[in-house]
């Protein structure tokens, strides 16, 4: 009886535990923090799409189950987006269906099509439930890393893959794909798309591709779908969500589509696990994707001004920050001057020093040490200060670092 459960066993250990736990200590002891560590949309959910879900909820027959693999009318408004926005043809029957957040859709899809031994293809850095949704499953990960240089670069990236393959005992079965990139905020093109479908049609892998950042971009170039890629439906399957684009995390509406093989997978195994979203929430995601689409470019050019303030006014506090083309997310390097002390132990002072909570990059896989991840989840003027706090930090960095290494010495 006391030993741990199996799956619960394989999962590593709670990186960003510690840092949440100097979170709450500093709050309750009256500290204004600064929060840029959590990925939580902070804008209002568009007045129509509330306004929809009050209506819908006031008729007593909308309080009973709804669909598994969600209402029709929302997968018809869903194959309605995908056609507009990629010209991409989807069949609302066989090719979608509606997911608890895409997140819920990634693991159950894991859980459908994995099997113990089973490898697969996972980027690193990653958002943790591409390689853990897996792992649950009882999957073995190849980690592909994600950045080269700590950039993307889609040519050692095609060769890292074909190197896993290479020495993958047995063979992968599927390989995840996340593009706009949570946690590095990296983008790809077309082309590299058609690429990974070649290179997934060769080897017999299925592809999951992870697009729930498609509509937060800043540099005029909307990020593509692999379902746009000729024949990429044969071989893959794509999640989006609703969280961001329409400010609507707490709703938890997401959508799976592709290949039907996948889909037809992912609705039997959530057919024994869930009854859907309550049917107000699909009517009001409906509502979303069929009306007006100003609200999502005001949500994106709040973002997009939220970047050009962070970028510019970390700056001038002396921490150069590369401008992310997309996502709620920078992907910054650790300061030099703290360098040695990797993301982990530099996310703390943040804490304690500059009253600034953000996401160690070895949070999210081994290759994001070196780096942090700030969401940009707070409004202007808490980003300047934000960037008064770190001014402070990066001032006193030899006094705090001659702390920190006494500390250190002491507890050895």
């Amino acid at each position: 009886m006391a030993e741990e459960f199996y799956r619960i066993k394989r999962l590593p250990p709670y990186v960003f535990a510690e840092v949440n736990r100097l979170k709450a200590e500093r709050r309750a002891a009256g500290v204004d923090i600064i929060d840029f560590g959590m990925g939580n949309p902070d804008m209002d959910t568009p007045a129509h799409i509330v306004e929809k879900m009050i209506e819908t909820v006031k008729r007593p027959r909308t309080h009973r189950y709804s669909a598994s693999k969600g209402i029709a009318g929302l997968r018809r408004a869903q194959a309605g987006y995908y056609a507009r926005r990629f010209g991409v043809p989807l069949d609302p029957e066989t090719e979608i269906v509606a997911t608890l957040g895409s997140k819920e859709g990634l693991a159950n899809l894991a859980m459908a099509i994995t099997g113990p031994g089973d490898v697969i293809l996972s980027p690193n850095p990653s958002y943790p439930i591409h390689p853990y949704g897996f792992m649950i499953a009882g999957a073995a990960l190849r980690h592909i890393p994600a950045l080269h240089e700590g950039r993307f670069d889609p040519e050692e990236y095609l060769r890292a893959l074909d190197r896993a393959v290479m020495h993958s005992v047995p063979k992968p079965s599927a390989l995840i794909v996340s593009f706009p990139s949570n946690p590095t905020a990296q983008v790809c093109t077309l082309d590299f798309y058609a690429e990974v479908v070649r290179f997934a049609k060769k080897h017999g892998i299925w592809v999951l591709s992870d697009l729930a950042y498609a509509e937060i971009y800043f540099d005029g170039n909307p990020p593509p779908s692999i379902l746009q890629v000729d024949g990429a439906k044969d071989c893959a399957v794509e999640f989006t969500s609703l969280s961001k684009t329409y400010s609507m995390p707490g709703w938890r509406m997401g959508f799976a589509v592709g290949n039907r093989r996948l889909i037809d997978a992912l609705t039997r195994i959530k057919s024994y696990l869930d009854y859907g979203a309550f049917t107000p929430v699909q009517v009001a995601a409906a509502a979303a994707l069929n009306g007006p689409q100003e609200c999502v470019a005001e949500i994106r050019a709040v973002y997009h001004a939220r970047r050009d303030v962070l970028v510019e006014a970390m700056g001038k506090a002396g921490w150069a920050l590369p401008a992310p083309p997309a996502t709620m997310f920078a992907w910054a390097p650790v300061p030099p001057v703290f360098a040695r002390l990797g993301s982990m132990e530099f996310a703390k002072l943040m804490l304690t020093e500059a009253e600034v909570a953000v996401s160690p990059g070895v949070g999210f896989g081994e290759y994001g040490e070196g780096f942090v991840r700030i969401g940009l989840v707070e409004n202007e003027q808490r980003i300047r200060q934000a960037a008064r706090g770190v001014k402070r930090l990066l001032a006193n960095a030899d006094s705090i670092l001659a702390r920190y290494d006494q500390k250190q010495k002491a507890a050895e």
